[in-house]
């Protein structure tokens, strides 16, 4: 039996797996370590990656492994990077990591084959692999976290784009107006994405207040920075009409640009993580309808829409598929 392993490298924390996603048993299973680490802590990008390679002997040194064992190392990280020079560019949330060449650094302490891959994308892998994607061959996952990014199978392959860049579908304009994300004001991410929620909210309780009308959301304007969509969400199921408003244009913004994925890219399925999983009940209703009347008609007829499967632990699994994505399929090939 061959084992992978994962680094998930996040803003706030970080996790180094071990897995055996050619396992039978669903992803719930797979997972056979995990250990995680707060990142700024660790001292910057050299002191992170010398925590995962510290980490990674330990763990096999434990399992009684060796390198033998191991058929790569799949590490997911926000963009921008580089997937086929397997370098860390300059994420937002990563301040510091200008240009790390993980990929080398790794491959020369393990002797193993690494695989980077942008978070987006490598949950896209993991949700067609063992999620709700399974069993279609164009599908689109949509991230709709903190900010909106797009991972892309097509044609039964995951598709990067010619510079990496394939999927950024959150800097895409919807409005001239609006909430800003990704540096733009009316962008897809500004709408659509746990940062544009809050900013909608407090564009609207600050008319409100301002104009001397009644809302419920916060006690006043010392408040305002406070807003957070999984509040707002909360107000929305006990009835705030305004909460519900706020929700009512994300959901017809994601509509619209549901519609544009839909006529562009024309899929089977597109996965909306995150806020989506946990929100359709206030989202849907609204995008559904809007994106049934701005789509081609077939184009809609062809694709579903569904929440992500594999939760909040969707980084985990993403981070350990990609080993096997990239060279499970070899290994066992060597082995036939």
């Amino acid at each position: 039996m061959k084992f992978s392993i994962g680094i998930d490298i996040g803003g706030t924390k970080s996790a180094v797996l071990l897995g055996n996603p050619q396992g039978k048993e669903g992803p719930e299973k797979f997972i056979l370590r995990r250990e995680a680490f707060e990142t700024k802590k660790a001292g910057g990008p050299m002191g992170a990656i010398q925590k995962m390679e510290e980490t990674i002997h330990r763990i096999l040194q434990e399992k009684g492994l060796s390198t033998e064992d191991i058929i790569g190392i799949g590490v997911s990280c926000g963009g921008p990077l580089d997937s086929r020079r397997g370098v860390i560019m300059n994420p937002p949330n990563l301040p510091g990591w200008d240009n790390i060449p993980i990929k080398q650094m790794l491959e020369k302490e393990f002797g193993l084959p690494v695989a980077l891959e942008n978070d987006a994308n490598a949950c896209a892998v993991a949700e067609w692999k063992y999620g709700a994607g399974r069993g279609y061959d164009n599908v689109i996952f949509l991230t709709f976290g903190t900010g909106l990014g797009a991972g892309l199978i097509l044609d039964g392959k995951l598709y990067r784009g010619s510079s990496d860049m394939a999927g950024e579908v959150g800097h895409v304009r919807m409005e001239r107006w609006g909430p800003v994300g990704y540096g733009k004001m009316g962008s897809f991410e500004g709408f659509c994405s746990g940062a544009g929620i809050s900013q909608m909210a407090r564009m609207k309780v600050l008319e409100r207040i301002e104009n001397g009308m009644s809302q419920d959301l916060c006690q006043g304007m010392e408040d305002l920075d406070q807003l957070n969509a999984k509040d707002i969400a909360i107000a929305a199921d006990r009835g705030d009409e305004l909460a519900i408003e706020i929700y009512r244009l994300c959901g017809e913004q994601l509509g619209r640009g549901l519609a544009m994925l839909v006529d562009i890219l024309n899929p089977e399925i597109i996965i909306i993580g995150s806020i989506f999983q946990r929100c359709r009940h206030l989202l849907w209703p609204y995008a559904e309808r809007v994106m049934k009347r701005e789509a081609l008609e077939a184009s809609a007829a062809a694709c579903v829409v569904v929440p992500a499967q594999l939760g909040e632990n969707i980084g985990d699994y993403a981070a350990l598929v990609l080993a096997e994505y990239n060279f499970g399929e070899k290994e066992m090939a060597g082995n036939e």
